[in-house]
């Protein structure tokens, strides 16, 4: 017997006038997951955030929270809690009286209240800051008040929408460790909204990526890095290559360049069939002169320093560019702009995509369209 969702979409839409914000969409979430909505502004995530946490009232279909149709429900009837990305702490009010804030105009017993908010603020490693006002706390504090907050009257669900996106990136790297080891301790479901896919690929168990109103994958973070679906995943996560040709038969593709490219290991090609190869950077390996099993030569046009990476760029004779990723050397042995290189990579490290379907238009649909569900899955 298959167990139910703690969340479950069921072809869920949002419509503003004539403007589709969210197609209907279904989407199951389980009990203890941590699922980040990933995509650019305006694909639709925080959309969908604001349908579950009630904020937005749904122009179509249904959300059951633990089998409960909660569609209708207002915010506080919903066991959902909620971190924002500006903190939203009353300035007034200590780092105690901001997180007890919610179990007081929930009417529990002062007694409670205490131990609750001191296990909350501990948990969040804010033990002994209980007296401070925001503005005595850093960036990092304030946001883990906002954490305490939420999680003090147990929540079934936390949603969180971009909360790390005000902390520079050393603090956003710990904040990250932080909400990861959160998530463990407690077995909340963590509903999290970002545009940074790093931050996503890091921190999640599974991805749904979004993009113009619907969800264009959704998987594990090796999905979606090492099986995207279409040229929009392999470009939004990671850096890529993507070269297009079509098939010259089941095993080799000829690109517009004319030139031909063995992807032996993957199913079977249809010939004649436009697809898309992708290389990831770091597949791309540089090849001493005349060593042989080079697979292009190019000009080096621009080197990116990074710390422990560096990052080419290669102009091929043909005008493309390659990009390759490469464990940093000191400046006096890496490749500078205007050298010229071999490089060489590996039938099996070609990602072939499918043509793409044509996109489907955000307007001129009704508000209860159905019939469309922008889930995708893979075979």
């Amino acid at each position: 017997m298959t167990a139910t969702p703690m969340i479950e979409l069921q072809s869920i839409g949002k419509t503003f006038n004539q403007f589709v914000a969210l197609k209907p969409t279904s989407l199951a979430i389980e009990q203890g997951e941590f699922l980040t909505l990933l995509g650019p502004s305006g694909s639709g995530k925080s959309t969908l955030l604001n349908l579950i946490s009630g904020a937005y009232s749904s122009s179509s279909g249904k959300i059951l929270l633990k089998g409960k149709d909660i569609t209708s429900a207002p915010p506080r009837d919903r066991e959902i809690g909620m971190v924002f990305q500006n903190y939203a702490l009353m300035p007034h009010l200590s780092a105690f009286d901001n997180v007890a804030y919610p179990l007081r105009v929930r009417g529990v017993a002062k007694a409670q209240i205490h131990t609750r908010v001191m296990d909350a603020l501990k948990r969040v490693g804010l033990a002994g800051f209980e007296q401070r006002k925001p503005k005595q706390l850093s960036g990092g504090q304030q946001q883990r008040v906002g954490i305490a907050r939420c999680i003090v009257y147990s929540p079934s669900i936390i949603l969180m929408d971009e909360p790390l996106g005000a902390l520079d990136k050393n603090m956003r790297e710990q904040m990250q460790d932080e909400i990861k080891t959160l998530h463990r301790e407690i077995g909340t479901t963590f509903i999290y909204v970002t545009h940074d896919q790093e931050e996503a690929l890091n921190m999640s168990d599974r991805i749904c990526l979004m993009n113009e109103g619907g969800i264009v994958q959704l998987g594990t973070p090796d999905d979606l890095y090492f099986r995207p679906v279409n040229a929009f995943a392999a470009r939004f996560i990671g850096e890529s290559n993507l070269l297009a040709g079509s098939a010259l038969s089941a095993t080799e593709v000829r690109l517009k360049n004319g030139q031909v490219y063995s992807v032996a290991g993957h199913p079977a090609l249809v010939p004649g069939q436009a697809y898309e190869l992708l290389l990831r950077p770091e597949r791309v390996r540089i090849v001493a002169p005349g060593q042989g099993g080079a697979m292009a030569r190019g000009t080096v046009a621009g080197v990116a320093f990074i710390g422990s990476l560096t990052t080419l760029t290669v102009n091929l004779p043909d005008g493309s560019a390659l990009k390759l990723k490469t464990t940093s050397l000191p400046s006096q042995n890496r490749p500078q702009p205007g050298e010229a290189i071999d490089l060489c990579w590996a039938p099996e490290d070609f990602i072939v995509l499918g043509a793409e379907p044509p996109a489907t238009p955000r307007h001129l649909a009704a508000p209860d369209a159905v019939g469309y569900s922008s889930v995708i899955s893979r075979a």
